[in-house]
């Protein structure tokens, strides 16, 4: 009768000891209460599929997607520097995911998140936002389509760090 009292009791601190490390790590990535029901992090071992929206023939992984309630909410993290708001950029990525979340389970998601190593952003996604990413969607396939893109930025160090530099006329290094 010891002996199950002991494997018992060893279950149960093994058991907390899992869920304090678990909240733990929820913490430092940022992520909300709920169930994590896809990631595409190096953590989990199998690989997710991409999410696919039809309509706009976009695919993307989310590096997180939480369940809370009713809503399916997307979680992107960010090593960079934490800046003081969410860069354009990363606000863009969040609603595509969004959008793609919205197409894969039928429900459109409230907001998305941003974490970033010293601080999370809730980003509402408005119908606005949306407008924002198709207009934008649209402008990359145009340019895609474009024999000469001008350059959208006056930053040297993008320029410097672009895989394209070499080739590009318009590099400001």
């Amino acid at each position: 009768m010891n002996g199950v009292l002991f494997v018992g009791v060893g279950v149960l601190l093994a058991s907390l000891l899992l869920l304090w490390g678990s909240d733990r790590l929820r913490h430092r990535v940022g992520l909300p209460a709920g169930k994590v029901i896809y990631t595409d992090t190096r953590a989990w071992q199998e690989c997710p599929r991409p999410l696919y929206a039809a309509s706009v023939n976009l695919t993307g992984k989310p590096d997180y997607l939480i369940k809370r309630l009713r809503d399916v909410i997307p979680v992107e993290v960010k090593t960079c520097r934490t800046p003081t708001e969410p860069y354009p950029s990363h606000i863009l990525q969040l609603a595509a995911y969004c959008l793609l979340v919205e197409q894969a389970y039928g429900r459109r998601p409230p907001y998305g998140l941003i974490h970033y190593p010293d601080r999370t952003f809730s980003v509402r996604y408005t119908q606005t936002l949306e407008e924002l990413l198709l207009d934008t969607l649209a402008q990359m396939r145009q340019d895609y389509h474009a024999s000469r893109v001008a350059r959208n930025h006056n930053d040297p160090l993008r320029c410097r760090h672009c895989g394209f530099a070499e080739y590009c006329e318009q590099r400001l290094v």
